[in-house]
């Protein structure tokens, strides 16, 4: 749990705070009046967003309190931050509704089922808040906001905004406010004034200090506290007495970092790996840890120099004075080094308790690419998203690329869409089916992967003749390794060949139409993606006419595949939603083209991804495929009928 030290001993100490004080008492009164309230505490890293939360806890007296903090190794772990703030809260579970009870125990892992819908995983958080403050005014603060999951964040935001009269504060601290509590009230923190940041330096310094460095060290800080209480302690007496060695280059935060860099470098030796391991691990389980010391060789003796530094405390749980501490350990660490922390890290975690956490340390510990690693990430990813984590399962899916494709240090990768993590899947399954049944080259099916990939990537990102060209060539890559994933992958080439505008051009419309004509036979009984990618292909190439029963089968098939399994997410992506809702768009069955939209519309919701790639225009408008089929420098033969 991100948990801080107070930056100025007791919170209510807090120097030149009194407004921002002010705002947490009004909402400490509005609480136990019996309103609800939620604040967005907003600020640099340093400036005391979690000494105000500090303040605000030693001032909640006759209120309960839970804390939550963001992790930055937990972000692609799916309710993560979620589960630690209500862990404490749990034995009023029973209380809800059983449909509220069971979405939480699905995300949290308690219980089996199919994802919940995360608008209701947002109304049983709700309801839990709300019999919790039943009994007294409840107080939850979430800090590092910048670094929880975004299932959570968006699982709290939605709480946030529909608090009314439950007498629950949910206060979050926040280095810049993010899209989803956009809206929400806020309390921007800011540097200091002159003075208060004078008089806190004042009370910090232990000798004389030369007013130039004085005046430098207040200007370059900005009135950040925790700058101005952790820089002057990295210059050297010489320097306090009149010399110019305070470095004014990086940001703020860069240099805090730099200071903490600085006093875990003096530490001994083994005190420092310590505190190294420590950061590695984003679990804070003092246990976990010094099982993983004594596989390295670290003795329990090396605590004592780290906590008499102020930089880590170690008691129920493993805890950094700041954020920024863990940073700047982790970053001081060379690359093989880090993958030896993790790896002792993996070996010390239960597979079969924390199965997602052992795969991400085993992820960052390998050396280069790992048939192994990326089978347990892969596993990981799946079980994320069927807990409703579509961006966790992305996420994870990015480590797993990463791992295959290191050539830096290892570290936690923003996610590049909610659907890469399915097709991923897929390809890989196709890929392991070609590698076991046709004896291929392994490095012809690989490159004939990553082509798939780069295409599905540049489709995401909406570059669509980047995403034709790299598309169709990997479809011609696989046709004699996996027919089947050639046919998938030449359907992909054509949609994303519609949404490029692009007609006559190398790697354009009419090249992958042609390509797909020219494809592997389909399986017998064709998929409704085999008839897709047949029935598109005679329509750009001899016309309406010739493609009118193929497109009508196609639409027949792809209404007929069952959506309440596991096979739908890919259904929908191979056939779907653009590309099916393009054939309805042709036969002018508006009927069929609202029920793929429907499909489409649940299918989000099922999964928790609140957005799709790929419905991509409105119903009023058409799409670029629709215009491009209909009317654009098509010749009278591959118009469509007049109907």
């Amino acid at each position: 749990m991100a948990t801080h030290f107070p930056i100025s001993g007791r919170a209510a100490g807090l120097k030149g705070r009194r407004g921002e004080c002010g705002v947490l008492d009004l909402l400490l009164e509005d609480v136990r009046a019996g309103e609800s309230r939620a604040l967005v505490v907003c600020g640099e890293p340093g400036v005391g967003k979690t000494a105000l939360l500090d303040y605000l806890v030693e001032q909640a007296s006759g209120c309960r309190v839970v804390r939550a903090g963001g992790v930055q190794s937990e972000m692609e772990l799916a309710f993560a931050g979620l589960h630690q703030l209500c862990a404490p809260m749990l034995s009023h579970l029973e209380r809800l509704p059983v449909p509220q009870r069971e979405a939480l125990r699905t995300v949290f892992g308690v219980s089996a089922g199919p994802a919940p819908d995360p608008f209701l995983v947002g109304l049983a958080v709700l309801g839990l808040l709300s019999e919790v403050a039943e009994e007294q005014p409840l107080i939850c603060l979430v800090d590092d906001e910048q670094w929880l999951d975004r299932a959570s964040a968006q699982v709290l935001a939605f709480v946030g905004r529909r608090l009314a009269t439950e007498s629950v504060a949910l206060v979050f601290a926040v280095r810049t406010m993010s899209d989803e509590f956009r809206g929400m009230p806020g309390l921007v923190v800011e540097g200091l004034r002159e003075e208060d940041a004078r008089a806190l330096l004042d009370a910090v310094l232990t000798g004389p200090l030369d007013t130039r460095v004085r005046d430098q060290i207040l200007a370059e800080t900005r009135g950040n506290p925790l700058a101005l209480l952790e820089l002057q302690r990295g210059l050297t007496p010489a320097e306090l007495g009149g010399g110019f060695g305070f470095p004014g280059s990086l940001p703020v935060s860069g240099r805090i970092e730099e200071s903490f860099r600085q006093r875990l470098e003096v530490l001994p030796v083994e005190a420092q790996r310590l505190v190294q391991l420590a950061a590695a691990d984003p679990v804070g389980d003092p246990a976990l840890l010094w099982h993983a010391a004594e596989q390295l060789g670290i003795p329990v003796q090396a605590a004592t120099p780290a906590i008499e530094a102020g930089l880590i405390e170690f008691g129920a749980r493993v805890r950094f004075r700041h954020p920024l501490v863990r940073s700047a350990a982790y970053l001081s660490m060379a690359l093989q080094e880090r993958q030896g922390m993790h790896r002792a890290l993996a070996e010390v975690t239960d597979p079969e308790v924390d199965h997602e956490r052992r795969a991400w340390h085993r992820a960052h510990a390998a050396p280069g690419p790992d048939e192994g690693v990326a089978e347990e990430l892969e596993r990981s990813a799946y079980r994320a998203r069927a807990r409703g984590g579509s961006a966790a399962a992305a996420r994870v899916s990015r480590t797993r690329v990463d791992t295959d494709a290191r050539t830096g240090p290892p570290g936690p990768a923003p996610a590049r869409g909610r659907e890469g993590e399915a097709r991923r899947w897929r390809a890989r399954r196709g890929t392991r089916a070609a590698r076991g049944g046709r004896g291929r080259p392994r490095n012809a099916v690989r490159t004939a992967e990553v082509e798939h990939l780069r295409g599905q990537i540049a489709l995401v990102q909406r570059r669509g003749s980047d995403a034709a060209r790299l598309l169709l060539s990997a479809a011609r890559r696989l046709e004699p390794l996996n027919a089947d994933l050639a046919r998938e992958t030449h359907l992909e080439a054509l949609g994303a060949a519609m949404w490029a505008d692009d007609l006559d051009s190398p790697g354009g419309l009419l090249e992958a139409a042609e390509a797909a004509r020219a494809a592997p036979l389909a399986p017998d009984p064709p998929r409704a993606v085999d008839v897709l990618l047949d029935a598109f292909a005679i329509r750009l190439t001899e016309g309406y006419a010739a493609a009118a029963p193929l497109l009508t089968r196609a639409l027949e098939l792809v209404l007929a595949v069952k959506v309440a399994n596991e096979e739908v997410g890919r259904w929908l992506w191979l056939t779907g939603a653009s590309s099916s809702a393009i054939v309805a768009l042709e036969l002018w069955d508006a009927d069929s083209s609202h029920t793929l939209a429907a499909r489409l519309a649940q299918f989000a919701r099922d999964t928790g991804a609140l957005c799709t790639c790929s419905t991509r225009w409105t119903s009023s408008q058409d799409p670029p495929s629709r215009r491009r089929i209909g009317h654009r420098r098509l010749d009278d033969r591959r118009r469509p009928l007049d109907r």
